[in-house]
């Protein structure tokens, strides 16, 4: 929700760029986990996971890239990066316990 909130000061140019890329990123990360929940075997469940962190690192980068061209102030993209951070090594950890 905190991509969503951040992106509605973004330039209007990028609209239909940047913002739709974030967001659908963002988007991705909880939408593949719950589709991977609906899987049979935890090798699937783990798979849709990793595509979790994917978009995660994506939507890393495009934080990273958002506070680089100024549209993030510096803090709300420190503040950005960590619950990202936070999200991927959640991911990492069930991944692991999932593919044990």
């Amino acid at each position: 929700m905190a991509v969503y909130k951040e992106t509605k000061n973004f330039p209007k140019e990028e609209l239909y760029g940047l913002v739709s890329q974030m967001r659908r990123a963002t988007s991705s990360i909880p939408t593949n986990i719950a589709e991977g929940c609906g899987k049979h075997t935890d090798k699937e469940f783990a798979n849709y996971l990793q595509i979790s962190m994917g978009s995660a690192c994506e939507t890393e980068y495009l934080i990273f890239l958002s506070g680089e061209l100024g549209y993030i102030t510096a803090i709300n993209t420190q503040e950005l990066i960590r619950s990202i951070t936070e999200i991927k090594k959640m991911l990492a950890s069930l991944i692991k316990n999932i593919r044990r």
